[in-house]
């Protein structure tokens, strides 16, 4: 898998290909980044990449030229026909699904924006998708470009010490969308609290249901919205919807 970013701060990437699993997985070569920087493919002396809106307004936009000039020679050196992303408030909301979709594929070449934005004509010509992290905004595309990419490289087989652990995820498929269970490590007693009995009964069934239980509760306190989608798709068990029944009438 190969990724390759749009970026006027290329450095900020090094913090996704040096450190922690996704630098571990980039030594080990499941994944490659290369950054392209728009100011290498302008031609005047103060390189620059951003002008003042037509029409009026405040801040400056991305100019066409040099950003189509840095994709077009990302999508030669790949020789492929990767998916050219923006990173925009305008795009697509970005969750687990679509990084599991992403993490079976061979990459993409991110855009990364900053000022007040990008040339339309530029996403016209080269964009393929928009994607954004969420409803607000962020001084540029860099933030949330290394938050997908972690997200995806994650993912890769051998990326994380064991793959079962991708599989507990929140939103995760395995957990049918929801929010993970609590955790709890050593000591046993912490400040006077102990950790649950289910946790350390060492009956597996028993620890799956607890977490199970924990995960359904969670999510109706916090996430209500994933329990209905998971209810609308037929995932929950009549054991899942008993438990649920029990909270509510607990509630009441």
């Amino acid at each position: 898998m190969r990724y390759d970013a749009i970026t006027l701060f290329p450095d900020m990437f090094d913090a996704l290909s040096a450190h922690g699993v996704t630098g571990r997985a980039h030594q080990m070569g499941l994944w490659r980044l290369k950054c392209w920087n728009p100011r290498d493919f302008t031609h005047d002396v103060h390189r620059t990449v951003d002008d003042r809106p037509y029409g009026g307004g405040p801040g400056m936009v991305m100019m066409a030229g040099p950003l189509e000039k840095a994709v077009r020679a990302a999508q030669q050196d790949r020789g492929d026909d990767a998916p050219v992303v923006l990173l925009s408030p305008t795009g697509q909301g970005f969750n687990q699904g679509l990084a599991q979709e992403w993490a079976a594929g061979s990459g993409a070449i991110l855009v990364c924006g900053r000022y007040e934005g990008v040339d339309q004509r530029f996403i016209k010509r080269c964009v393929t998708h928009e994607v954004s992290l969420g409803d607000f905004v962020l001084s540029g595309g860099e933030l949330p470009a290394m938050v997908m990419m972690d997200s995806v490289v994650r993912l890769l087989p051998g990326a994380l010490n064991d793959a079962e652990s991708a599989r507990q995820d929140s939103f995760n498929a395995a957990l049918t969308g929801l929010l993970d269970s609590p955790h709890y490590t050593r000591p046993e007693i912490y400040e006077n609290e102990a950790v649950p009995a289910e946790l350390l009964s060492g009956h597996h069934a028993r620890i799956a249901r607890w977490r199970r239980d924990q995960s359904l509760a969670l999510t109706l306190g916090r996430r209500p919205d994933l329990l209905e989608r998971a209810r609308e798709q037929g995932l929950l068990s009549k054991h899942d919807e008993a438990f649920l029944a029990g909270l509510s009438q607990t509630e009441r």
